[in-house]
């Protein structure tokens, strides 16, 4: 046996192995290019087709309202749910609102300024003045400033010639805003 023959079979073996290398294509595994085929189309399946693609459409835009109205949905929900927390922080808000009056009345009561019960009512106040400030409360003190129905509630009017026409002549009670929204109306005397 010489040594091509010796070498045949694995020649073949790597011919077959080797993907770098092109390898012939039997019969078996040729495939035949399909034909052009044409179709007739009766008067029947283009009606049927006609409907089909009315139907398809029909689904497809009643798919996109469901997915509209799936989106309206949940931008009202999101809306809701921060309208409710924003109530419920005023609501919980305007009740703190007392307890602050009370404390800076104490606060502004003459007396022994080394006594430290009032410091510790001064301290106490000016904490809850920099939570109502973290979480957006301003205060309302309009004194001198023109009357703004809107924010302010006159209880009392008073010939003053210092003062301009419908100018706040005294606070009686600050009011409080939460961003845009009035917690409580400062209730004020107004100049004539």
């Amino acid at each position: 046996m010489s040594k091509k023959e010796k070498n045949a079979p694995q020649e073949e073996q790597e011919k077959n192995t080797c993907p770098d290398q092109p390898q012939e294509v039997t019969e078996e595994y040729r495939q035949e290019e399909p034909a052009e085929e044409t179709y007739t189309v009766t008067r029947e399946q283009m009606e049927k087709m006609e409907k089909l693609a009315g139907q398809l459409a029909a689904l497809n835009d009643q798919h996109l309202r469901l997915a509209a109205e799936y989106d309206n949905y949940r931008k009202r929900t999101t809306r809701e749910k921060e309208t409710i927390y924003q109530d419920a922080k005023l609501d919980t808000i305007a009740k703190f609102l007392e307890v602050y009056d009370n404390l800076e009345r104490a606060v502004t009561q003459a007396g022994d300024e080394d006594n430290v019960h009032k410091k510790g009512m001064e301290m106490i106040f000016h904490q809850l003045q920099g939570i109502l400030e973290k979480l957006g409360v301003t205060v309302i003190d309009p004194a001198g400033q023109p009357f703004d129905p809107e924010r302010h509630n006159a209880v009392m009017h008073v010939d003053d010639e210092n003062l301009g026409e419908n100018v706040v002549a005294q606070v009686f009670q600050k009011g409080f805003l939460l961003g845009d929204r009035v917690i409580r109306f400062a209730t004020v005397q107004v100049a004539n």
